[in-house]
Order: C-alpha cells, then sequence, then structure tokens
C-alpha cells in the first residue's frame, strides 16, 4: 500500500511541478504526451490502488474486503461498494490529467517532464506498486502472530468469487469515469448543480464543521488557560514573593547599625511584654 501511495502521491508532484504550480484539473489533458515518465509511474500507482491483479493493491484490497465480510455482510457490502467508488474517482483523476485534449495551451504554458532527480524516485516506487504485492504476499500477514494472534476469516463464498465481485465493481467504477471524463471538460466548473454537489465541492463541509466545533472552542479554552496561568497562577507566586520582597525592604530599614536604635527597639519591645502580661493578669 504504502508503495503506490507514495508513488501517486509524488506523481501529483511532478505534475504540479510540470505545470507550473497549476492545480485545476480542468487545466491539464493529454499530459501522457508531454511527461511520459510520470504517466507510465502514475498509471502504475493508478492500477494498484484500485487492486487490479497483479498490482500491489489487489492483494490488500481483497484481504481487506474479505475481512469486512467476516465482520458482517453490511460492513462487507459498504467494503465492497469502497472499491468501485475508489475506481470511479482514481480514474476519474487519471483521465482529465493524462487523456483527452489538452487544455493548457490557452495559458501558454507548456508543461514539461520532470528532472531524473523526481522521476527515479517515482520509477522505483512504480516497479514495487508491481511486484511487491506477489513477492511479500503472506510474508508479513503472519510476521505479527505470535504477538496479536492471527485468524484467518471464513467467508460462505469462495474467495474467487469475492474477488470476481470487487474486480468487476473496479471496472465499471473505472468505465463509468472514463466514459464521463474523456470528452471536453469545461474549463470552470458549472454553477447550476445540485446541493450534494456544492457541498462536495466544500469538501462536505468537513473543513467548516471541524472549525465551528472543535477549533474556535478550543482556541477559546487554550487562550482562557493561558490567561489563568499568566494571571491567576503565575500572579499568585509572583504576588507573594512582591510583597515579601516589599516587605523584606522594609524590614531593613530597622537594621541601621546604630547602637541606640538596637537598645532602644529593646526597650520597646520590653515595654510591650510588660503591658501585655499586666493586661493578662487584669
Amino acid at each position: 500500500h504504502g508503495f503506490f501511495k507514495a508513488n501517486m502521491f509524488l506523481g501529483a508532484g511532478s505534475v504540479m511541478h510540470g505545470m507550473n504550480d497549476q492545480l485545476d484539473m480542468r487545466r491539464f489533458g493529454a499530459l501522457r504526451k508531454v511527461m511520459v515518465i510520470t504517466f507510465i509511474t502514475f498509471s502504475c500507482g493508478w492500477l494498484a490502488i484500485m487492486g487490479v491483479p497483479p498490482f500491489a493493491g489487489f492483494y490488500s484490497k481483497d484481504k481487506i474486503i474479505e475481512a469486512a465480510f467476516g465482520v458482517n455482510w453490511i460492513v462487507g457490502a459498504v467494503a465492497l461498494l469502497g472499491a468501485g467508488i475508489t475506481a470511479f474517482y482514481m480514474t476519474r483523476l487519471w483521465t482529465m490529467t493524462f487523456t483527452g485534449k489538452s487544455r493548457w495551451t490557452e495559458d501558454n504554458k507548456h508543461p514539461h517532464e520532470s528532472s531524473s532527480v523526481m522521476w527515479i524516485p517515482m520509477a522505483i516506487l512504480a516497479f514495487l506498486s508491481v511486484v511487491a504485492g506477489f513477492m511479500l504476499a503472506g510474508a508479513i500477514e503472519t510476521w505479527l502472530a505470535p504477538v496479536t494472534g492471527f485468524e484467518e476469516t471464513e467467508l460462505a463464498v469462495s474467495s474467487l468469487v469475492m474477488e470476481a465481485a470487487s474486480l468487476a465493481l473496479v471496472i465499471v467504477g473505472a468505465t463509468i469515469a472514463y466514459l464521463q471524463y474523456r470528452r471536453d471538460v469545461p474549463l470552470t466548473a458549472p454553477q447550476h448543480v445540485s446541493p450534494l454537489t456544492v457541498a462536495a465541492r466544500h469538501d462536505l463541509y468537513g473543513d467548516a464543521f471541524n472549525e465551528e466545533v472543535f477549533m474556535r472552542p478550543g482556541q477559546w479554552l487554550t487562550r482562557s488557560l493561558v490567561f489563568f496561568d499568566n494571571r491567576g497562577i503565575d500572579g499568585l507566586v509572583n504576588g507573594i514573593a512582591a510583597a515579601l520582597g516589599g516587605l523584606s525592604g522594609r524590614m531593613r530599614r530597622i537594621q541601621t547599625g546604630f547602637a541606640r536604635s538596637y537598645a532602644l527597639s529593646m526597650l520597646g519591645g520590653a515595654v510591650l511584654v510588660i503591658a501585655a502580661l499586666i493586661l493578662v493578669r487584669t
């Protein structure tokens, strides 16, 4: 999983670099012609993340789906549906970026392939995205079994049927996305869309929800704690220190260094003691 995800992250960075930091896929298109290495390496990651055999993602995806069905059929169905949705949106990304007509000519930008410093790591990860699955399959899953335990999921249907169903959903999702986005893509996002599309463009308002529910109350709490710490805790400690410092400064004035002052102090103290004794006896 790490091989093809890292490969695709680097591939996305390569496309951003080649497109002069352009992030809008509506401004991409036909990059397979000018960024051949990025196209090939990214395609390996694309096939792997969809779980197409024999790429690396095939081995992890189907094991996850089998484990999900081992919990109950609802969780398994959600995992199976997720495989189809993943194939759809990853094919959308791949199609809008690398296929179709070029949509970057009007900006007078000419995309270019990244340097070897960027594409060599992508090539290594792309190679591992292809071969790591069947090289490491079964070698890691039981590695921690002596510590964590290992259970083999028993399914009501065979693994081949499950793999076939998963692959069928992947093909359906990828085909729908390819047929929909291989056509001319408008350079600006349509404005008259459904509320669900509007919410999707705003990440289902997840950022706004986190900001209002968690971030702003968290900021208020931390600022309140800082204020209490500065004015309450530190204020109390510093106030006591300042009071003792002021008291010691005043007491220091008693130490004049003159014997007559000390004698007068002793006489005054003796008078106070005698007066107190007289008052107590009476």
